[in-house]
C-alpha cells in the first residue's frame, strides 16, 4: 500500500485514539475532528466529492447523547453525498448480540434520532454477523455487531 499522508486523534489513556492514512491519489481535507470522529471531505482524481465521517463512537452511556448531537450537524445539507462508518458501540436488536446482559434498548435511543435527523441508510454488511468479541470461550463469550456504514442516498 502506498501511504502518504495520515491525520491522527490521541487517545485518552489507554480508551479510544483514531487514525487515518491515504494516498496522494485522494484529495482529503480533515473538517472537523473530535476525540471520537475524524469528518473528511474526499474527491478522486477532481471527481465526485463526498463527506466521510469516520468514528469510534463512546463506550459510556453518559458520553452518547452529546457526541450524536455533535454529529448530526455535520451535514446541514441533506443532499450532501455522506458516509458515516466505524465502530458505533450500540447494539439495536437482540439477533447483533450473543452473550452477557440483555440487550439494553435504552443505549439506542440517540443513534436513532441521529438517524431519522441524516437521512442516512445502513449498507448492509456481508461475512459474519458480529464485529466484536470480548475474546471469551463457551459460556463468557460474548460477540456484538458494533461497526456499521451508513450512506446518504447522493
Amino acid at each position: 500500500m502506498k501511504i502518504d499522508d495520515a491525520f491522527y486523534v490521541e487517545p485518552e489513556g489507554i480508551v479510544g485514539g483514531l487514525a487515518l492514512w491515504w494516498s496522494n491519489e485522494v484529495n482529503l481535507s480533515i473538517m472537523h475532528y473530535d476525540k471520537h470522529f475524524i469528518d473528511t471531505k474526499i474527491s478522486i482524481n477532481g471527481e465526485i466529492e463526498w463527506f466521510d465521517t469516520f468514528i469510534y463512537a463512546p463506550l459510556y452511556t453518559e458520553d452518547k447523547q452529546k457526541f450524536w448531537e455533535l454529529l448530526a450537524p455535520l451535514r446541514n445539507d441533506i443532499n450532501a453525498k455522506w458516509c458515516v462508518l466505524g465502530d458505533f458501540n450500540v447494539v439495536v436488536s437482540p439477533e447483533e448480540k450473543y452473550g452477557g446482559n440483555p440487550l439494553d434498548h435504552n443505549y439506542a435511543k440517540w443513534y436513532y434520532e441521529f438517524l431519522d435527523q441524516t437521512y442516512l441508510m445502513e449498507i448492509p454488511s456481508s461475512g459474519g454477523s458480529f464485529t466484536w468479541s470480548n475474546q471469551r470461550c463457551n459460556e463468557d463469550v460474548i460477540l456484538e455487531k458494533l461497526d456499521r456504514v451508513f450512506s446518504s442516498m447522493e
